[in-house]
């Protein structure tokens, strides 16, 4: 048995505790609205913003169903990992996943994309001197923890730069005061990070941003196009038989999506919970500035970019990851978002995924 799908048994019995969320879906109690439980890696991360963003607007609500939000903790069952094991009916998580699950024998599948960039910064101590991967060599680089996502962007720039996974060392530091931690006890020497942690780094002057992940400009230098990262996650099989309760979730993030692109990154930060936008790692001001310096992360509808699992999919290879046949077009489905488009008037009804482009009306 794999350590990932070990993780799953073991993990089961404690996620249905810890997170107390109804994982069957389908109707609360006494109410013709369905219930589903939805898990964040992160939930106060910006990577993942538009879900509590959704809640706070009364799109879920407006369109609906009754999500259950919940948050991932640190050293905790991942939200991928709980949904694999049928503790969630949906996962907060990146895309890559639907690959890693598929090798693994598990049917997941991303219903609707949030982001087009992983929202990552490469964070590089001060007088370092970094400004590319091929520096690397002899250096301890930071990762969220060894294996994650942010592991496998590592070891994809280091290649696609000359430098092998033996010249250099990855250290897991987590994020936030830890990872600010090591950067600044001189642990690691560069690491990949999310806001607020980025602002937090830049404002007490530890470090500076080396590499932009964060932007559709930053992922096509580095890493050579758009990498699909936020997704909303399901088992393929729950979804089949939740439709509906699947198109009314998607519809309100497609709509959140909408609403992020009309939108400041203020107006944005004023909708958020206080903890997330003001807390030990930065001010609401800093949010909202840093937030509008990555808000291009975000998609505006929803749709997986035409050529972004092939270069997930690179990215893995690279990363040692892939060890059998990858179907990508099942890791996926624009089905639901196309719809929930349709269903706001951004494109034109009776239009079939393939050519949703051509079938985009002039709505802003």
């Amino acid at each position: 048995m794999s350590t990932r799908l070990l993780r799953f048994v073991t993990a089961a019995a404690l996620v249905a505790l810890a997170a107390g969320l109804v994982a069957g879906g389908g109707f609360s109690a006494g109410s013709s609205v369905p219930t589903v439980s939805l898990m964040v890696g992160g939930i106060d991360k910006q990577i993942y913003l538009p879900y509590q963003l959704a809640q706070n607007l009364g799109l879920y609500k407006k369109y609906g169903v009754n999500v259950q939000l919940s948050t991932e903790s640190a050293g905790g069952v991942g939200a991928e990992d709980a949904l694999a094991s049928g503790q969630v009916n949906m996962a907060g998580a990146w895309y890559v996943h639907t690959i890693d699950f598929q090798q693994h024998g598990k049917d997941v599948i991303g219903v609707v994309q949030l982001s087009g960039a992983p929202g990552e910064r490469e964070m590089c101590a001060k007088g370092s001197g970094i400004t590319s991967p091929a520096q690397w060599a002899g250096k301890a680089v930071g990762v969220t923890s060894l294996g994650s996502g942010t592991d496998d962007l590592t070891l994809y720039m280091a290649k696609r730069f000359g430098v092998s996974s033996s010249q250099f060392t990855r250290l897991g530091v987590g994020a936030g005061s830890t990872f600010l931690a090591a950067l600044q006890h001189g642990k690691i020497t560069c690491g990949m990070t999310t806001q607020p942690t980025v602002n937090a780094i830049e404002k007490q002057d530890v470090g500076y941003s080396a590499f932009d992940l964060a932007t559709p400009a930053g992922v096509k230098k580095w890493l050579g196009g758009f990498w699909p990262t936020a997704s909303m996650l399901v088992q393929r099989s729950w979804a089949d038989s939740n439709k509906d309760s699947v198109q009314k979730v998607v519809n309100a993030l497609v709509a959140t999506m909408h609403w992020i692109h009309t939108h400041t990154a203020a107006q944005i930060a004023d909708k958020m919970p206080t903890d997330f936008v003001s807390n030990q790692l930065t001010t609401k001001a800093d949010y909202a500035n840093a937030l509008a310096k990555d808000k291009s992360q975000f998609l505006p509808n929803g749709i997986m970019p035409a050529t972004g699992p092939n270069v997930v999919f690179d990215v893995e290879k690279f990363a040692g990851k892939i060890t059998g046949n990858v179907n990508l077009p099942s890791t996926y489905t624009n089905a639901y978002a196309i719809k929930a488009n349709q269903l706001l008037g951004y494109i034109k009804k009776n239009c079939k995924p393939a050519i949703a482009k051509k079938c985009q009306t002039k709505k802003k």
